[in-house]
Protein backbone atom coordinates (compact mmCIF):
# COMPACT_ATOMS: atom_id res chain seq x y z
CA UNK A 1 0.00 0.00 0.00
CA UNK A 2 1.33 3.46 -0.82
CA UNK A 3 2.25 5.86 1.96
CA UNK A 4 -0.40 8.35 0.80
CA UNK A 5 -3.14 5.74 0.90
CA UNK A 6 -2.00 4.54 4.32
CA UNK A 7 -1.91 8.08 5.73
CA UNK A 8 -5.29 8.90 4.18
CA UNK A 9 -6.87 5.78 5.66
CA UNK A 10 -5.33 6.55 9.06
CA UNK A 11 -7.40 9.73 9.28
CA UNK A 12 -10.37 8.01 7.64
CA UNK A 13 -11.00 10.22 4.62
CA UNK A 14 -11.79 9.31 1.02
CA UNK A 15 -9.76 10.24 -2.02
CA UNK A 16 -12.44 12.76 -2.94
CA UNK A 17 -12.26 14.38 0.49
CA UNK A 18 -8.47 14.56 0.29
CA UNK A 19 -8.77 16.12 -3.15
CA UNK A 20 -11.08 18.85 -1.84
CA UNK A 21 -8.99 19.43 1.29
CA UNK A 22 -5.65 19.60 -0.55
CA UNK A 23 -6.70 21.18 -3.85
CA UNK A 24 -5.00 18.33 -5.73
CA UNK A 25 -7.01 16.61 -8.44
CA UNK A 26 -8.61 13.25 -7.70
CA UNK A 27 -6.77 11.69 -10.65
CA UNK A 28 -3.39 12.85 -9.28
CA UNK A 29 -4.20 11.33 -5.89
CA UNK A 30 -5.16 8.07 -7.59
CA UNK A 31 -1.87 8.05 -9.53
CA UNK A 32 0.15 8.66 -6.38
CA UNK A 33 -1.70 5.90 -4.53
CA UNK A 34 -0.90 3.60 -7.47
CA UNK A 35 2.82 4.22 -7.14
CA UNK A 36 3.74 7.65 -8.54
CA UNK A 37 5.91 9.77 -6.29
CA UNK A 38 4.52 13.19 -5.32
CA UNK A 39 6.82 16.17 -5.88
CA UNK A 40 6.92 19.91 -5.32
CA UNK A 41 3.61 21.65 -4.73
CA UNK A 42 1.65 18.38 -4.82
CA UNK A 43 3.80 16.89 -2.06
CA UNK A 44 3.45 20.01 0.10
CA UNK A 45 -0.30 20.31 -0.42
CA UNK A 46 -0.95 16.67 0.41
CA UNK A 47 1.28 16.77 3.50
CA UNK A 48 -0.48 19.93 4.69
CA UNK A 49 -3.93 18.42 4.11
CA UNK A 50 -2.98 15.25 5.99
CA UNK A 51 -1.16 17.28 8.68
CA UNK A 52 2.01 15.24 8.37
CA UNK A 53 5.63 15.83 7.44
CA UNK A 54 6.39 15.79 3.70
CA UNK A 55 9.08 13.13 4.18
CA UNK A 56 6.57 10.68 5.60
CA UNK A 57 4.86 10.59 2.20
CA UNK A 58 8.15 9.67 0.57
CA UNK A 59 9.12 6.83 2.92
CA UNK A 60 9.38 3.47 1.30
CA UNK A 61 8.45 0.17 2.83
CA UNK A 62 11.10 -2.51 3.30
CA UNK A 63 11.60 -4.75 0.30
CA UNK A 64 9.48 -7.86 0.03
CA UNK A 65 10.98 -11.06 1.42
CA UNK A 66 12.98 -12.98 -1.15
CA UNK A 67 11.02 -15.65 -2.94
CA UNK A 68 11.85 -19.20 -1.90
CA UNK A 69 12.59 -20.81 -5.26
CA UNK A 70 12.19 -24.36 -3.91
CA UNK A 71 8.68 -23.64 -2.66
CA UNK A 72 7.88 -21.76 -5.85
CA UNK A 73 9.03 -24.76 -7.86
CA UNK A 74 6.91 -27.09 -5.71
CA UNK A 75 3.87 -24.88 -6.33
CA UNK A 76 4.59 -24.82 -10.06
CA UNK A 77 5.21 -28.57 -10.39
CA UNK A 78 2.08 -29.39 -8.40
CA UNK A 79 0.18 -28.19 -11.48
CA UNK A 80 1.18 -31.45 -13.14
CA UNK A 81 -1.77 -33.02 -11.33
CA UNK A 82 -3.53 -32.15 -14.59
CA UNK A 83 -2.59 -35.65 -15.80
CA UNK A 84 -4.65 -37.26 -13.03
CA UNK A 85 -7.62 -34.94 -12.81
CA UNK A 86 -7.53 -32.03 -15.29
CA UNK A 87 -9.74 -29.73 -13.24
CA UNK A 88 -7.47 -29.67 -10.17
CA UNK A 89 -4.43 -28.26 -11.94
CA UNK A 90 -4.95 -24.92 -10.17
CA UNK A 91 -6.43 -26.15 -6.88
CA UNK A 92 -3.32 -27.96 -5.67
CA UNK A 93 -0.95 -25.00 -6.36
CA UNK A 94 -3.48 -22.67 -4.71
CA UNK A 95 -3.68 -24.90 -1.64
CA UNK A 96 0.13 -25.12 -1.34
CA UNK A 97 0.48 -21.36 -1.87
CA UNK A 98 -1.92 -20.64 0.96
CA UNK A 99 -0.50 -23.37 3.21
CA UNK A 100 3.11 -22.18 2.76
CA UNK A 101 2.09 -18.50 2.82
CA UNK A 102 3.90 -17.87 -0.48
CA UNK A 103 1.53 -15.30 -1.94
CA UNK A 104 3.60 -13.22 -4.33
CA UNK A 105 3.40 -12.13 -7.97
CA UNK A 106 5.03 -15.32 -9.23
CA UNK A 107 2.69 -17.70 -7.41
CA UNK A 108 -0.25 -15.60 -8.56
CA UNK A 109 1.03 -15.99 -12.14
CA UNK A 110 1.38 -19.77 -11.75
CA UNK A 111 -2.16 -20.12 -10.43
CA UNK A 112 -3.54 -17.71 -13.05
CA UNK A 113 -1.97 -19.73 -15.87
CA UNK A 114 -3.58 -22.89 -14.53
CA UNK A 115 -6.98 -21.21 -14.14
CA UNK A 116 -6.63 -20.08 -17.76
CA UNK A 117 -5.85 -23.64 -18.94
CA UNK A 118 -8.72 -25.07 -16.90
CA UNK A 119 -11.05 -22.56 -18.54
CA UNK A 120 -9.84 -23.54 -22.00
CA UNK A 121 -10.37 -27.23 -21.24
CA UNK A 122 -13.86 -26.58 -19.91
CA UNK A 123 -14.84 -24.56 -23.00
CA UNK A 124 -13.54 -27.26 -25.35
CA UNK A 125 -15.35 -29.95 -23.40
CA UNK A 126 -18.61 -27.96 -23.47
CA UNK A 127 -18.27 -27.19 -27.18
CA UNK A 128 -17.64 -30.86 -27.90
CA UNK A 129 -20.87 -31.77 -26.18
CA UNK A 130 -22.98 -28.89 -27.50
CA UNK A 131 -22.00 -29.01 -31.16
CA UNK A 132 -23.45 -32.09 -32.74
CA UNK A 133 -20.97 -33.06 -35.43
CA UNK A 134 -21.40 -36.76 -34.98
CA UNK A 135 -18.62 -39.11 -33.99
CA UNK A 136 -16.00 -37.29 -36.07
CA UNK A 137 -16.74 -33.97 -34.34
CA UNK A 138 -16.47 -35.53 -30.89
CA UNK A 139 -13.23 -37.24 -31.87
CA UNK A 140 -11.74 -33.93 -33.06
CA UNK A 141 -12.71 -32.20 -29.80
CA UNK A 142 -11.22 -35.06 -27.75
CA UNK A 143 -7.96 -34.89 -29.70
CA UNK A 144 -7.75 -31.12 -29.14
CA UNK A 145 -8.58 -31.56 -25.46
CA UNK A 146 -5.88 -34.18 -25.00
CA UNK A 147 -3.33 -32.03 -26.86
CA UNK A 148 -3.89 -29.20 -24.39
CA UNK A 149 -2.81 -31.30 -21.42
CA UNK A 150 0.73 -32.00 -22.74
CA UNK A 151 1.10 -28.36 -23.78
CA UNK A 152 0.20 -27.31 -20.25
CA UNK A 153 2.66 -29.86 -18.84
CA UNK A 154 5.38 -28.49 -21.14
CA UNK A 155 4.71 -24.97 -19.85
CA UNK A 156 4.90 -26.14 -16.23
CA UNK A 157 8.19 -27.97 -16.83
CA UNK A 158 9.66 -25.02 -18.78
CA UNK A 159 8.67 -22.64 -15.99
CA UNK A 160 10.27 -25.02 -13.49
CA UNK A 161 13.56 -24.95 -15.39
CA UNK A 162 13.48 -21.15 -15.53
CA UNK A 163 12.71 -20.91 -11.80
CA UNK A 164 15.76 -23.06 -11.06
CA UNK A 165 18.03 -21.10 -13.42
CA UNK A 166 16.90 -17.49 -13.02
CA UNK A 167 14.26 -17.46 -10.25
CA UNK A 168 11.61 -16.23 -12.68
CA UNK A 169 8.89 -17.64 -14.92
CA UNK A 170 9.40 -18.35 -18.61
CA UNK A 171 5.65 -18.34 -19.38
CA UNK A 172 3.38 -15.81 -17.72
CA UNK A 173 0.15 -13.99 -18.39
CA UNK A 174 0.30 -10.30 -19.08
CA UNK A 175 -1.89 -8.67 -16.45
CA UNK A 176 -1.56 -6.06 -13.77
CA UNK A 177 -1.84 -7.36 -10.25
CA UNK A 178 -3.69 -5.41 -7.64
Amino acid sequence: MSELKEQRKNINITQEELSEKSGISLRTIQRIESGSIPKGYTLKALARALEIDENSLLETKPAQEPINSNQLNLINLSSLAVFCIPVINFLIPLFITLLKKQINPMTIQIISIQVFWTSIMAVIFLLGNLINLGDLGRDIFLVVLFLIIPINAFMVIRNSIEIKKNNKLYFSLNFTSI
